[in-house]
């Protein structure tokens, strides 16, 4: 793409009141950006109403700077760091996926390897959308990691939103098994951000960003520059899904912005799995919806593969999913392991210390004793509140 035509999409992008529908009926009349920079007003209107047409006649008063910046981020990149590309509906990189939903966007920025970026479609191979909680309980963010661990040893593709929690969760995870053969088919995760390419939201997620730009892709629909806008991120999950054979919901409350991106995998055609939990966490309750509605409820990294038709995971991974959790290697002792009277009383349910003397007869300074050894062998999480809970199902 050269820097007229791009100047073009970015200018489509910018008139004010044109969104997607209608720039896409212009784009189907007229052809290419600056085929429809060439009309008349009254040609026009032939698509749009009179307003969008007299601002597609006027020149935006950003745009020329939104087109130096773009090509300067263009043309700037370090030839030893990620690519950038930027890839329109006019591109053969375009993927085939989100061409099939409703509401496409126009261009995308790319961040990653060249191998990834310049592919015709980009996101090569099959991908499942991993979403959930920003504030998910400890197993939730386990459940996650060790998911899209294994989901990614099967040769799935990652997709999430670059979000604390479930999100960030889901996207290491898949980095957990990148390897050199692997690599060269398809990225490991697909993070779709809702800024520009040129900041990171959340700051924290700032090093996970850099190793996504290495291992796989970060995407946006945004223009360069755009803040962390909270009306953005709603709007961006219809790309999650859109690129994704299926989303899985691992946390979700009922007015979690996951729930949006389920809804929307729905609306697509494609398959909506969810994660159950405790009846008691409000972050089980959008999940426990979802099952409702109709989504598939899954237990286990084999669930989602069945469902897709794809070939099991690999032994080792699917015991990591299934027994949630990487144990340590300490003797488990009287207070360890799977016997441990603490987990046995403990169960599923974040639970805090005064009830946990009443079910288990213990004194309170055994019991805290018991919790920290628990603690640091990963078997049980320390939660705000004094509350605790225990991970996995060993």
């Amino acid at each position: 793409m050269d820097r007229d035509e791009l100047g073009a999409w970015l200018r489509l992008t910018l008139s004010a009141g044109v969104g997607n529908g209608a720039a896409r009926r212009l784009l189907a009349r007229f052809g290419l950006p600056q085929a429809v920079f060439q009309q008349s007003e009254s040609a026009l209107q032939q698509c749009v109403t009179l307003a969008q047409a007299k601002a597609l006649c006027t020149v935006p008063s950003e745009w020329e700077a939104l087109l130096d910046i773009t090509w300067q981020w263009l043309e700037g990149a370090d030839p030893q760091g990620p690519a950038r590309a930027v890839v329109t509906l006019g591109d053969h990189r375009y993927p085939q996926s989100l061409l099939d939903t409703e509401d496409p966007p126009l261009l995308m920025y790319l961040m990653g390897p060249a191998r990834l970026v310049t592919q015709a479609p980009f996101p090569v191979g099959r991908c499942l959308a991993v979403v959930g909680s920003r504030n998910p309980t400890a197993q939730g963010a386990d459940n996650a990691r060790l998911f899209s661990r294994t989901l990614r040893g099967a040769g799935l593709t990652i997709v999430s939103g670059l979000a604390l929690g479930v999100d960030a969760a889901a996207h290491e995870g898949a980095l957990d098994v990148v390897t050199e053969a692997a690599a060269q088919v398809a990225p490991a995760t697909i993070a779709v951000v809702g800024t520009g390419l040129d900041r990171v939201y959340p700051r924290k997620n700032l090093d996970l960003a850099h190793r996504i730009a290495t291992h796989g892709l970060l995407v946006s629909e945004y223009p360069l520059g755009t803040p962390p806008l909270a009306a953005n991120f709603p709007k961006r999950n219809r790309i999650i899904s859109g690129l994704s054979q299926g989303t899985l919901v691992v946390e979700a409350a009922l007015a979690s912005g996951s729930l949006i991106t389920a809804r929307m995998a729905a609306e697509q055609g494609r398959e909506v799995f969810a994660i159950p939990g405790s009846i008691h966490a409000p972050q089980s309750r959008g999940c426990h919806a979802l099952i409702r509605q109709g989504a598939k409820l899954v237990e286990s990294a084999q669930d989602v593969l069945e469902e897709l038709r794809l070939p099991s995971a690999p032994a080792v991974d699917r015991q990591l999913v299934d027994s949630g959790s990487a144990c340590s290697n300490t003797d488990p002792g009287i207070h360890g392991g799977a016997d441990s009277p603490v987990l046995k009383a403990l169960g599923f349910d974040p639970m805090g210390v005064d009830a946990l003397v009443a079910r288990t007869g213990m004194d309170a300074a055994s019991l805290q004793v018991a919790l920290l050894e628990l603690e640091l062998e990963g078997r049980v999480a320390r939660l705000p509140g004094g509350l605790f809970q225990r991970l996995g199902t060993a």
